[in-house]
């Protein structure tokens, strides 16, 4: 018995090897992007990061964009003590900063916010969009600690109406969320996948359903994952 084919819109651009993957398995993967990133480039921001890449700091990463901004501003040996939400983003570090030493990853900016404040950090840099939540800093700064926030890219969102009805839909951020739903509706039968709680919790803003949240925080788990959901399902 031939098995039914699923279709997954990917709202991030995908490594081609994974959506070759999934097409081996029956399921075809679609990707359209809902928000676009950009570097921020000016003097006081550069020069900032760079006075920064010449001291001792304790360092938040949330987004692999911030990594991505960063490590193309500094050169790698940057003495840094490094937070970081998601397998994927740790991965990021590694490759592009990886002089710094990971003390510790988090599922979501408020248990990262709570791994800070059990360790005793007081002081940290936040490497952050125009476009983030509050929970970390707010958390770090409740008790005690000081944040300075540097913002290093910008979010801008992309709306785009969807015409086709799709078995799946993975989600990657709260931004991404919010702009997918000013032009479109979720269908009853499209299940909804989110990278972590924070993207969850903003779905749920919009879609009275079960939301499914990658076991493990990062990209290409979260595509595995769905990937695998919809095999059970044809078996």
């Amino acid at each position: 018995m031939q098995e039914t084919k699923r279709y997954i819109l990917c709202t991030r651009p995908l490594a081609k090897d994974i959506i070759l993957e999934a097409a081996k398995r029956n399921v075809v993967i679609e990707e359209l992007s809902f928000i676009d990133t950009y570097p921020i480039e000016t003097k006081d921001v550069t020069d900032r990061v760079k006075e920064l890449a010449g001291q001792e700091c304790t360092v938040v990463f949330t987004s692999m964009n911030a990594v991505e901004a960063v490590a193309a501003q500094v050169k790698d040996g940057v003495n840094w003590k490094v937070y970081c939400i998601g397998n994927t983003t740790k991965k990021l570090i590694e490759e592009r900063l990886s002089s710094v030493i990971i003390i510790a990853t988090g599922e979501n900016a408020e248990r990262l916010a709570e791994r800070l404040v059990d360790d005793g950090v007081k002081k940290a840099v936040f490497f952050c969009g125009n476009i983030r939540r509050d929970e970390l800093p707010n958390k770090i700064r409740s008790d005690g600690g000081a944040v300075e926030e540097v913002i290093v890219y910008q979010t801008i969102e992309k709306p785009s109406a969807v015409t086709k009805e799709y078995d799946g839909i993975l989600f990657f951020s709260p931004s991404a969320v919010n702009s997918f739903f000013k032009s479109n509706k979720i269908p009853l039968r499209t299940e909804l996948f989110a990278i972590g709680k924070t993207t969850a919790d903003t779905l749920r803003k919009y879609a009275n359903k079960k939301i499914i949240v990658a076991i493990v925080t990062g990209k290409q788990e979260l595509v595995q994952h769905a990937i695998d959901y919809f095999n059970k399902e044809n078996k």
